[in-house]
């Protein structure tokens, strides 16, 4: 038989070659129908299509069955080879081997899940994904979603209230705040009155440059009020003012309870209900099934239980 033409090749498709190798093994179509859940008579649609692709009757009726002709025979080794190339190209993009896998992970973070997720993920990701490197983009809320949907990040870890349809998350944990400052003005630690908490200096993390919180907001409907001396945009300077200066900071408790000591902090419970909230890691809807993104989710999510 010559070689097929380009024509003849678009005719064929996955359940004609299923249909070939299933009549060369069992000979006979009831079967064939039985194993591919198809009827007789689309398997006897298939086998004129079959013989007119190749030009040969490929299948004999016998009494005892359908005989292969030499050139069905003959076909049987390349078709078998075809279909079990392309079951393993596409079994292969459906697995993730950590071990073997290489490449960058873009993950979309503020700084308080940088410093709480990041660096124990990086060691997990140094001895179980030793070929992949991580890249941390620096990146607000919006702009997460935003890095998310072009492609810019694989992930994005923090809190989005209010998610884009494209958009999917999966909570980590839910996160409380802790009160932080020298042990000279948190002499109660780990407790603090509301007279105390009202009448220190404060840091506030203000990436948008304002000096007034959801705390302060707190505060004014109890007719209290706290005397903020310094806004910051990020965790890391504020907990080196808070060392220098003699102030208190009211953040996250994960993240207070990992930095606060190596500034010689200590951690107090704040005097009024502070509103928790939830961590989450995010992805694009178009990656939920992909091997590497599954992966990575449980990765993060082992990294992150306490």
């Amino acid at each position: 038989m010559s070689e097929l033409s380009i024509s003849q090749l678009r005719r064929l498709d996955l359940t004609l070659l299923l249909v070939f190798l299933g009549l060369v093994r069992h000979r006979k179509a009831a079967e064939v129908a039985l194993e591919l859940g198809l009827t007789q008579s689309a398997i006897s649609q298939a086998v004129k299509r079959l013989r007119d692709i190749f030009q040969d009757d490929l299948f004999l009726r016998r009494p005892h069955g359908m005989e292969p002709t030499a050139t069905a025979l003959a076909l049987e080794e390349p078709v078998r080879r075809a279909v079990e190339a392309l079951r393993g190209a596409l079994g292969a993009a459906r697995t993730f081997d950590p071990m073997q896998a290489e490449g960058v992970v873009r993950i979309a973070a503020l700084d308080a899940e940088q410093a709480v997720l990041v660096p124990p993920l990086a060691a997990r990701l140094r001895h179980e994904a030793p070929g992949l490197r991580l890249s941390v983009l620096p990146l607000g809320r919006a702009d997460a979603v935003e890095a998310l949907t072009e492609g810019r990040a694989d992930l994005a870890l923090g809190f989005i209230w209010d998610l884009p349809d494209t958009i999917l998350g999966e909570q980590l944990y839910e996160e409380s705040f802790l009160v932080t400052g020298l042990p000279q003005v948190l002499p109660d630690a780990p407790s603090i009155d509301l007279d105390a908490y009202c009448a220190a200096d404060h840091v506030l993390i203000s990436p948008a440059g304002d000096l007034r919180g959801v705390v302060d907001d707190r505060l004014a409907a109890m007719g209290r009020h706290r005397t903020i001396t310094l806004g910051l945009p990020a965790f890391l300077p504020a907990l080196a003012a808070v060392a220098s200066s003699g102030a208190l900071l009211t953040l996250p408790a994960r993240l207070a309870e990992r930095l606060a000591p190596g500034f010689g902090l200590v951690t107090a419970t704040p005097p009024i209900e502070v509103r928790r909230f939830p961590v989450s890691v995010f992805w694009h809807r178009r990656n939920s099934t992909d091997p590497r993104t599954l992966w990575l989710r449980k990765s993060i999510a082992d990294t992150a239980l306490p």
